[in-house]
Parts: structure tokens; C-alpha cells; sequence
């Protein structure tokens, strides 16, 4: 069997059982078609680019899949007809991410605060006070061509 993520935005009015439910259906269609689901992120809330249907954010979905071709088939007839998942995008790939995926990893860096306060930046005045570039020139000091 062949190996796929598929990811889909949900319209951002909804509820997240709406979108655990939406998850579930799909991961139905796939089961149902002797595939099977191996794992489920929903990365959250998430601004969009630009407006999709009238929406600016959705809820983003990723399912790995393992099934055949026809079961991705039916899962993207399935998931076109639902009226609350306004983008999907299905992407076979040569193995699936066994641990959390970038998205969610993204996630818990940003939670978690890795970069902390910058700290002493040294000696380093305003600009005007440095000495490396000389005397600062007004307009009319300037030699004529500048």
C-alpha cells in the first residue's frame, strides 16, 4: 500500500468537535476502504494568506495514510463535497513522519520560548556616538556632487 498526508482547513467558524469530527469521518472513509489512519494532528486556529471564502483563518488537519490509490480517491470525493472544508491537499510520500510533525514541533518550540530575552548587547551606543564612521555631515556640508 501506498503512503500519503493529507491535510485539510476547515472553516474557521466552527467548533473543535466539529473539526475532531470532520477528522474522524475521514479517517472512517479510509478504514472503510481497507486503508488505515496512522496518526491525526490537528495543528489549531491558523491565519491564512489570503481570504479563502469569505474566511481568514481555519482549522488545519493532517492525517498519514497507508491505503491504496482508490481509497484517497474516495476520501477527496468525500472531502470536496463537504461544505465546511473549504482546501485539502493529499501528497504521497516515500515514508511517514513516525514522531510529531514540523507544524506541531514549530508549535511547542514557540510555547515553550527558546530564545528568551536577547541580553547585554555589549558597549554599543546609538549610532551618532560611535566613532567608527567619522563626523556626521548635514546637507549643507556636503561637498558639492553628494
Amino acid at each position: 500500500m501506498a503512503l500519503y498526508e493529507h491535510v485539510f482547513l476547515a472553516r474557521q467558524d466552527l467548533a473543535q468537535a466539529q473539526v475532531d469530527a470532520l477528522a474522524e469521518t475521514a479517517t472512517k472513509i479510509v478504514e472503510d476502504n481497507d486503508g488505515k489512519v496512522t496518526k491525526v494532528e490537528t495543528w489549531g486556529l491558523r491565519s491564512l494568506a489570503y481570504k479563502i471564502a469569505k474566511n481568514r483563518k481555519a482549522h488545519y488537519v493532517m492525517l498519514n495514510i497507508d491505503a491504496p490509490a482508490g481509497v484517497v480517491a474516495e476520501l477527496e470525493r468525500q472531502t470536496q463535497i463537504n461544505e465546511d472544508v473549504i482546501r485539502y491537499m493529499t501528497v504521497k510520500v516515500d515514508e511517514l513522519e513516525t514522531g510529531p510533525s514540523v507544524m506541531m514541533r514549530k508549535q511547542e518550540r514557540s510555547e515553550r520560548g527558546d530564545r528568551g530575552p536577547r541580553g547585554d548587547r555589549g558597549d554599543r551606543g546609538p549610532r551618532e556616538d560611535r566613532g567608527d564612521r567619522g563626523p556626521r555631515r548635514d546637507r549643507e556640508d556636503a561637498p558639492a556632487g553628494e
